[in-house]
This record gives C-alpha cells, structure tokens and sequence, in this order.
C-alpha cells in the first residue's frame, strides 16, 4: 500500500481495498432467490384443441398429467432443476431469459410412418409464471407458455421437418 509522508494510506489505497471487499462477498450475503424457484406438484396441460403446424390450427390429443417439480436459483436469472412426470419420464429444467422456464425432453416414437418406422420428436416446454390476465407474475401458482414438438428431418419421406406447437399450462397443487 502506499502511503503519504504521514505514514497514512492514500484515499486511492482506501478506494480500492473497499472495493475489492465488496466484489470478493458472496451473492447468498445478499438476498436469497427462493421466490424465484418453481417447486410442488403441479397439473400439467398441453391444449390439442388449438395446436398448430406450419401456422395452421388442427386438433391435437390434449394431454393432462402430474408434475412434480424441485429447483433451485443461484441468482434472480439462472435456475435449473427437474421435472419428474407422472408419465413415467424426467427432464432437467433451466430457467432462460430471467423468468422463462424450459423443459427439454426426447419422445421415442412420436412420429410414426405409413410404412411403420416411427422417429423421436424433441419436445420442449416453455414458460412463465402469470396472473390470471397473462402478465408476468414471480411467485404465481399458474404458469402458462407452450409444448412444442419437433421431428426428425426427413422423417417419413418429407424433407421438412414436423412441427406441432400446442398452448400450456401448469397450475400448482400442492
């Protein structure tokens, strides 16, 4: 450190000990991220009635089941965790983009040919929590966004890959 003729530290020698002090502290001295996290039990719906492909509506199967799901955030943007469905599958979950969440999954099976050859779809849900008139809400027991599934390219002799986009919710249980 450098001091003046006195013998006492510069206020630059002062500045910069204080700020080292301040970048070094943990973010967890700070604030805790636990109302960011999504954790419970929760019923989980994809809306076949207005399911899309190539920006067209057709009915879909619509699909209700059980989620159970644990996170943890290391700050107000960055959560991962996992999904465990009562469909017999697991996911991890990340949260992107400060409070949209996604799930990635692979669906074996998801297309199947007229000739029989079935390909795996790659599905993933995404989204966020909301009030009941759709605007962003931390903490809220619903979450709304969307299931989209995507096929394999080339699959059952089309060189454009399926795509089926169908509107999700997640309401909270327990």
């Amino acid at each position: 450190m450098r001091t003046n003729a006195t013998g006492r530290w510069t206020s630059a020698a002062v500045m910069v000990t204080a700020l080292a002090g301040m970048t070094c502290a943990s973010p967890s001295a700070y604030a805790s991220f636990d109302r960011v996290a999504i954790n419970g039990v929760f019923t989980a719906a994809s809306d076949g009635q207005f399911a899309t492909s190539d920006y067209s509506f057709h009915a879909e199967e619509s699909v209700t089941s059980r989620w159970t799901i644990s996170s943890t955030c290391t700050s107000d943007v960055e959560c991962t965790g996992e999904v465990s469905s009562d469909q017999g599958w697991k996911a991890p979950l990340h949260m992107r983009m400060g409070n949209v969440w996604s799930v990635d999954r692979d669906v074996p099976n998801w297309q199947v040919c007229p000739d029989g050859t079935a390909f795996t779809g790659h599905q993933t849900f995404s989204f966020s929590p909301s009030d009941e008139h759709g605007v962003t809400k931390i903490g809220s027991p619903y979450l709304e966004g969307r299931d989209k599934t995507v096929g394999a390219l080339g699959a059952c002799g089309r060189f454009k890959a399926l795509v089926i986009v169908m509107p999700f919710r997640l309401d909270k249980v327990e």
